[in-house]
């Protein structure tokens, strides 16, 4: 087995081989610009350990590891013309720097050519990919649906929240780990769990960071804190704020989540507040907490060594150990 950061080197490494401009090349350039974006390379990563988890070797795994890259990314244009977003990254988005129709096309295209990866295997290997794929995908889609949709909703409720985050974020974490198992064909049993695996600790990396999004050191969470708070985005803490909360503090929540000062230090002040005072920001922890150790649960049921579910926790750990 290799470390962590080892996988992360072999990605890059084949990424850069791989990523070519041709024409036309205002298809083409955009794709290769927002893959070279950088990031963790977290789910590709996953892919290749996993397949070298259940016996197989990683460099048979990294064109369906490339496939998830770019299938997120992909997911990452679309995602920022919806939220008119002005960079990525720290870098100016696709539509921003070239335009609206060019990211989506490129985006189609990126859709396109992660699916044509799995041509690269055969018979039940290439059949279970494409239907792991598929249905990944169509959740990814409905969580981005359901996310819009809760914009305009006052009634949006915790399962549906929770659900939400699990097609939107979580879906595609599992869906790594289940393609690194496929590829090792190992078997279904061991797919299923690490697959929920993937899922559990996917939410609770979700609702961790809009834990951090309101309560999180600027210098270690990389993001605006209080940013959900300036968007009026309905997290987990809002909705658990809403719960706990007096039919006053019910009120004056509303009231703020119905703001758009252009000064927002005064109302990020008072949510955070609210949500501390409610108990919702330590529910939030305890919720973090249940579905992390859900998430570890589930290696008892891979028939696995020992070592090798140590090096699961042992990414888990490492995924959930940001600075609160």
């Amino acid at each position: 087995m290799h470390t962590i950061s080892d996988y992360q080197g072999y990605f890059v490494e084949y990424l850069s081989k791989k990523t070519i401009t041709k024409e036309p090349v205002t298809l083409y350039e955009p794709i290769s610009y927002i893959l070279s974006l950088g990031g963790k390379r977290l789910r590709p990563t996953l892919v290749l350990m996993t397949t070298e988890i259940f016996g197989g070797s990683y460099k048979k795994a990294l064109d369906a590891a490339l496939a998830i890259e770019i299938f997120h990314n992909f997911s990452l244009i679309h995602d920022d013309i919806m939220d008119a977003a002005p960079l990525r990254r720290g870098k100016e988005t696709v539509h921003e720097k070239w335009d609206v129709n060019t990211g989506i096309l490129s985006g189609d295209a990126m859709l396109i050519s992660a699916y044509q990866l799995f041509e690269n295997y055969e018979g039940v290997v290439f059949q279970e990919m494409a239907k792991l794929f598929s249905k990944t995908a169509i959740e990814v889609c409905e969580g981005q649906q359901y996310d819009i949709d809760f914009e305009t909703r006052d009634d949006v409720t915790i399962p549906e929240y929770i659900k939400m985050i699990e097609y939107k974020t979580a879906v595609l974490v599992g869906a790594s780990m289940k393609m690194g198992a496929i590829v090792a064909e190992a078997s279904e049993s061991c797919r299923s769990s690490v697959y929920d695996f993937g899922r559990l600790l996917g939410l609770a990396f979700q609702l961790q960071d809009d834990y951090l999004d309101a309560f999180g050191d600027p210098k270690t969470f990389g993001k605006q804190v209080g940013g959900d708070i300036i968007e009026n985005k309905k997290t987990f803490l809002y909705l658990k704020a809403l719960e706990f909360a007096s039919a006053d503090e019910q009120k004056q929540l509303r009231g703020l989540f119905s703001l758009n000062p252009d000064d927002p230090s005064e109302k990020i002040s008072t949510v955070k507040y609210l949500f501390e005072t409610t108990g919702a920001k330590e529910a939030t922890r305890t919720e973090i907490e249940t579905y992390t150790q859900k998430a570890f649960s589930t290696l008892d049921d891979l028939t696995i060594s020992a070592d090798k579910k140590s090096l699961l926790r042992l990414f888990g750990e490492e995924l959930m150990n940001r600075s609160v």
